[in-house]
């Protein structure tokens, strides 16, 4: 496949832009009517704003819903602030319950309640209830658009309500039971419900081991879940057991990408939160968000250079000594980033508390001896070759088996330390390891070098 290749989006952008400027609007409603939601917003996402209002309003009703779903927060805002007043309103009150309370999310105060008092009341109500729970967990993510049967409702009873309800639902392959004060009591897929006998009553057809979980828990658990079970939706809870909503995989799907890019921000050392797009906000704001662990890593330096300077005696009569001071807090830096990483993706995934803390320590400080074994021996021919003095490889060599091994315990164990002091092991990790490898690797490395090469005194 040539990867060169335009997109669908790509291509209709091309097309939409050039027949919105002709004003050939029939054409226009031709090319997006046969178009995916998604496809539709992304090729209308890349146009002027003023063609963007345009191409919106020449989609139909339906469409124009399921669209405006799929566009990225600053193209909504600018649609909200392009469209006449009744038009927004219509836009709003038809979106799922959990698209509307995101696009709440990235609005200003002011204009979410103002959208708030013109929605109907039903709506009002159930937007107000989500924004009720804290950003991040499954309270806020879940979408009150589900099918609940009842147990003692037949199977053809039941079959009735998933036709009438099927349009305004968000998924009819997972449906929920309840009992007569709507407790969660079990769950049925819509091919049992489809081959059950017809007088069968649901609470003989359901499946009563249900997975849950409560509105409180993060939304990370939630995606967690979802995965373990293959399912294509999870009830959520309240606390006395009521069935208040569900969250479904595409929504899950969002949540995976957004955590996945807050981890490698977390990685860089570099601060973000969940409500805005980091490209969006301003130089300051970005200059501030990377200048803590900046300051961090300079103390580091700081006193890597104390470290050196302390031992000026060796590096004075040795000075083929500092060649080799950037390869071994390099690799050091490289080792203990290594090692953290897996850490850092074993605690996300639960695959630490299989294996144990101490035990996922351990094995990453092994592997780090191991490593450091190999490239010591590696680099101290390479340094002997060369025509460096035997001691001066001998030193490279010790102390890169010292660092690797080091490097790999910090990667290993200050994720796992954070995490129980309650810090995001993504974020604290990076800067700390660093520091702590380039200190006390210079440190062992000048210390083992002046051992082996300066006479006692």
């Amino acid at each position: 496949m040539n990867s060169d290749r335009p997109s669908v989006s790509e291509r209709v952008a091309q097309q939409l832009a050039g027949l919105l400027q002709d004003g050939s609007y029939d054409r226009v409603k031709h090319l997006l009517e046969p178009l995916q939601p998604v496809d539709i917003a992304e090729a209308i996402g890349t146009l002027p704003t003023a063609q963007q209002a345009l191409g919106f309003r020449l989609l139909s009703k339906d469409l124009a819903i399921e669209v405006y779903e799929d566009l990225e927060p600053l193209v909504q805002q600018a649609l909200l602030e392009t469209l006449r007043s009744n038009e927004v309103l219509e836009v709003v009150e038809q979106m799922a319950p959990d698209d509307r309370v995101r696009l709440f999310d990235e609005l200003p105060a002011k204009v979410v309640r103002r959208l708030l008092q013109q929605l109907s009341p039903e709506e009002r109500r159930v937007t107000a209830q989500l924004l009720g729970y804290a950003s991040g967990t499954s309270g806020r993510l879940m979408t009150t658009e589900f099918i609940a049967l009842k147990q003692q409702q037949t199977v053809a009873e039941a079959l009735n309500v998933v036709r009438r309800r099927a349009r305004e639902t968000e998924t009819v392959y997972a449906l929920y039971v309840t009992d007569g004060f709507s407790h969660l009591t079990g769950t049925l897929s819509l091919r049992e419900l489809v081959t059950a006998e017809p007088d069968l009553l649901v609470a003989e057809a359901m499946t009563r081991e249900v997975v849950s979980l409560t509105t409180e828990v993060d939304q990370e658990e939630a995606a967690r879940l979802i995965q373990r079970y293959d399912f294509l939706a999870l009830p959520v809870v309240d606390r006395e057991g009521r069935l208040v909503g569900i969250i479904t995989v595409d929504d899950v799907i969002d949540v995976i990408e957004q955590e996945a890019t807050e981890d490698l921000y977390a990685a860089g050392g570099i601060q973000t939160t969940d409500e805005d797009d980091y490209f969006q906000i301003n130089l300051l704001q970005v200059a501030r968000r990377r200048l803590v662990w900046l300051l961090v890593l300079l103390l580091a330096n700081v006193g890597t250079a104390s470290v050196i300077a302390a031992q000026g005696a060796v590096l004075s009569r040795y000075v083929s000594l500092a060649a080799f001071i950037p390869l071994l807090i390099g690799t050091g830096g490289n080792v203990g980033a290594q090692s953290s990483t897996v850490v850092i993706r074993g605690l996300s995934t639960k695959r630490i508390q299989a294996i144990g803390a101490w035990q996922s320590v351990l094995r990453e400080s092994a592997a780090g001896a191991l490593l450091g074994l190999l490239l010591s021996v590696i680099v101290s021919l390479v340094a002997w070759i060369l025509g460096y003095q035997q001691q001066v490889a001998l030193a490279v060599g010790g102390s890169l088996l010292a660092i690797a091994t080091m490097a790999a315990t910090a990667g290993s164990l200050l994720p796992l330390l954070f995490r129980r002091l309650g810090f995001d092991p993504a974020l604290m990790s990076a800067p700390f390891i660093t520091t702590v490898v380039d200190v006390a690797g210079v440190f062992v490395y000048l210390q083992l070098a002046s051992t082996l090469l300066l006479p006692p005194t």
